[in-house]
């Protein structure tokens, strides 16, 4: 049977939703607004966890009206919590990144592609080297009012801004 991991926001309710839409072997890991960090203890146990279950596939997947990411956004009322700092400041970034590509259309589905392309490409790079097999890793947002998921915004389109001297 297929098996998926995915990386979600405890916020965002999304179990349930990913189990009657994705009829897989569904495993699933949580942090706010997808922010855990890439750092050996954590990479050490998503590899073992993909080792064991034999994982083909990782999303990592977030609502459009994910609490974290508006609160991110607008008043920032978690600020006062120490580990999502870098969250927020990355957050910002995005916002003001994808500002400057998408002019017109979702900009919000713009700031949480760019971001969580971000966090696709940290795995990914963490995992290759630790891994046999190619596993996929997307993005996924979910729209509630829809109740539907879409594909993020491709790499190739949250092109990141650089300067050159």
């Amino acid at each position: 049977m297929h098996k998926c991991f995915y990386l979600i926001c405890p916020t965002d309710c999304l179990e349930h939703t990913i189990n009657m839409k994705f009829k897989h072997d569904n495993y699933f890991y949580g942090s706010l607004g997808n922010s855990f960090s890439c750092d050996c203890k954590t990479i050490d146990y998503i590899r073992n966890f993909i080792k064991k279950h034999n994982i083909k596939e990782i999303y990592f997947v977030l609502s459009i009206d994910n609490k974290i990411i508006l609160d991110a956004l607008g008043q920032q009322e978690f600020s006062n919590i120490k580990i999502l700092n870098n969250f927020y400041y990355e957050i910002k970034k995005q916002k003001k990144i994808s500002k400057a590509s998408f002019h017109r259309g979702n900009s919000q589905l713009g700031i949480l592609s760019y971001y969580l392309n971000k966090k696709i490409n940290e795995l990914q790079l963490q995992l290759t080297n630790l891994l046999n097999d190619p596993i996929k890793i997307g993005g996924k947002i979910y729209y509630k009012n829809q109740n539907s998921f879409t594909n993020i915004y491709s790499d190739l389109v949250c092109l990141q801004k650089h300067h050159l001297n």
